[in-house]
Order: structure tokens, then C-alpha cells, then sequence
């Protein structure tokens, strides 16, 4: 392989943690070894470049964490590196501990974060896409999103046990800010009678004619699924409001939350983690730089960061059609 003049590479996790991030640590970590390449872990993200939290890291470093979650070098969101002095502070860091390339797990901030620092000062990266929500351009799946996937389905299953037993209708909220990945699949894998996501144009009338069709047809529970950023409401504003349509409902509410970022990662996402980890230690050493490395039908692929960053993956319809079905 090619060696354009990358003898140490750096490697930090940055914005919400995910279940696999340890995973592409390891998977990073161990293909500079494989390669004879140095390699430096940056705590705390960007905060770590900028205060000099960095530390050389060997093949023996991340044994044992292929199946923890969260993240061994620990991320944050941090402010000052938005500002021009903090990236200067951080650029100097790099030049001390003399590291060529840097690869920046995490999601679209800070791949744009990334991105601007290597327009300013010139120093090579590469994005690997670790979110729960999915919705990374360039990639078809992210690390994190099974695992959450299964999380939230193994929830629910848990909570249909219970509104069944006590002809409840519960509104289950699922994470999803801006997408609605996990509320769909997960919805369909639990045979929830809605759904509700950011990307569809839901209205009240339509949950409340679902729920009577599900009460003629003999149901005697149901789960609605929502996900955070619907624009409906929250689920506590939809209970209040089904409660009014329906008095005679016993109505409640269960918000999953940060249970969907923890967990021992799923093997789907072990396996896209180590894909991924390994392909961008291989990326920068063959020139790559200002691209997210990801997964597309099966084969690695590398996609533009700024095309990471503007576009979203979108909503399979043919899902949403399934859903529909299997709802009556």
C-alpha cells in the first residue's frame, strides 16, 4: 500500500456516543499497527486536540473493548473548537505530537467541524459516521443504529407485554431528532398500530382513525411509536390529546432515551465498525482526505464530506407502505 508520507495518525470519538465507537477505535488502532503506523488517541474529542489530552496507543491498548459500548477515549461537543483560536490551539497540538492525519468518528458537526479545520490548516482526516439515527449521507447504515435498533425493539416488546395485560394504549418514544429510522423499523419489528416520524406529514385526525380502526377490528391494545423531533408533538402533548378523543382509554407513556445509545454493540455493528476502521487507516494512507468513509450494498465506499454533510439518507416509502399494511 501507498504511504503518502502518513507516519502517525490520530484518532478521537466526538458528539453523542454510540454502541461500536470502541469497536472502530480497535479496528483504527490495529490497522496502524498492521501498518507500522503510529497511532495517537485524542480524548474528548476536539477538546482533547485543543488542551493536549492525546496519548500513543498500541495493538494491546484496545484489547477487550470490541464489545463495549460507548467510548473508551470518551467524546463531548465542544465550543471553543468552533472558534478560530481554538482550532489554532489544536493545530499546534497536532504539529507537537507530529500526527499526519487525523480520523474523526462521530456525526455530521463533526464532520463539519473536521472539515474546516482541514481547509484551514491543511491536515488530512477522514469521517467515520457513528450515530444511532442513520442519517448520514454516503453510508447505508451507521455505527450504533442496529444496536439501537434492537434496543428499542427488545423495549417495546417488553412494554406490548404489559399493554396487553391491562388494555393500555402506550405512545412509546423512540430517539430521532430529525429522522425517523429507528421509530420505523423498530415500529414494524414490534407491530405497532402507528408511527409517527419527522418525515411524514402525520396529523392527529389520522392517529385517531387508526386507533378506531384497530378497536372495531377487535384489538384491545395498541403501540404507537413516535420519534423525538415529530412534529405532532411530544408524547406526553399526543396521551393528553388521546386521552380527550378517548376517555375511556387507560393511556400512558414510556420514553426510552438514552437506553438506545448503551449496550454491548450488536454483531452487525462490530462488523461495520471494523469495516470501517480498517478502510479509513487504508484511505488516508493512499492520499484520501475530506471524504467519510461508509458502507453502500455491501462495499466500501468513500463520499465527499461536504456531501456528507448537506444531504440525509431518506425514509424508504416502501417501509412506510409496509407499516400501513400491517397495521389494520
Amino acid at each position: 500500500m501507498a504511504d503518502f508520507n502518513i507516519k502517525s495518525i490520530g484518532v478521537l470519538t466526538s458528539g453523542g456516543d454510540s454502541p461500536g465507537m470502541n469497536t472502530a477505535i480497535r479496528a483504527v488502532v490495529r490497522s496502524c499497527a498492521y501498518y507500522n503506523i503510529k497511532c495517537i488517541g485524542i480524548r474528548k474529542g476536539f477538546e482533547g486536540l485543543i488542551n493536549n489530552h492525546m496519548s500513543e496507543l498500541d495493538a494491546r491498548s484496545v484489547k477487550h473493548i470490541i464489545n463495549r459500548g460507548g467510548t473508551m477515549l470518551q467524546t463531548a461537543r465542544c465550543q471553543e473548537f468552533i472558534t478560530k483560536e481554538g482550532r489554532q490551539k489544536s493545530f499546534e497540538n497536532i504539529n507537537y505530537n507530529k500526527i499526519d492525519g487525523l480520523i474523526v468518528i462521530g456525526g455530521d458537526g463533526s464532520f463539519k467541524g473536521a472539515s474546516v479545520f482541514y481547509k484551514e490548516f491543511g491536515v488530512p482526516f477522514i469521517g467515520v459516521p457513528g450515530t444511532i439515527d442513520n442519517d448520514i449521507f454516503g453510508t447505508d447504515y451507521t455505527i450504533g443504529f442496529d444496536t439501537a435498533l434492537n434496543t428499542a425493539v427488545e423495549a417495546i416488546d417488553r412494554i406490548r407485554d404489559t399493554a396487553t395485560s391491562h388494555n393500555r394504549v402506550f405512545f412509546v418514544e423512540v430517539m430521532g431528532r430529525d429522522a425517523g429510522f429507528i421509530a420505523l423499523n423498530s415500529g414494524i419489528a414490534s407491530g405497532a398500530q402507528d408511527i409517527l416520524i419527522p418525515e411524514t406529514k402525520d396529523s392527529l385526525e389520522a392517529m385517531f382513525q387508526s386507533l378506531e380502526k384497530s378497536e372495531h377490528s377487535g384489538k384491545n391494545s395498541s403501540i404507537i411509536v413516535v420519534a423525538e423531533g415529530e412534529e405532532l408533538g411530544n408524547v406526553f402533548e399526543l396521551a393528553k390529546e388521546t386521552e380527550k378523543k378517548f376517555p375511556d382509554y387507560d393511556v400512558r407513556v414510556s420514553v426510552l432515551g438514552h437506553i438506545q445509545r448503551g449496550g454491548n454493540p450488536s454483531c452487525m455493528d462490530r462488523v461495520i465498525a471494523s469495516r470501517l476502521g480498517v478502510s479509513a487507516v487504508e484511505g488516508l494512507l493512499e492520499g484520501k482526505t475530506n471524504v467519510m468513509v461508509g458502507v453502500r450494498s455491501n462495499s466500501t465506499v468513500f463520499t465527499p464530506i461536504e456531501e456528507a454533510i448537506k444531504k440525509h439518507n431518506e425514509i424508504d416509502k416502501e417501509l412506510i407502505k409496509i407499516a400501513e399494511i400491517l397495521a389494520v
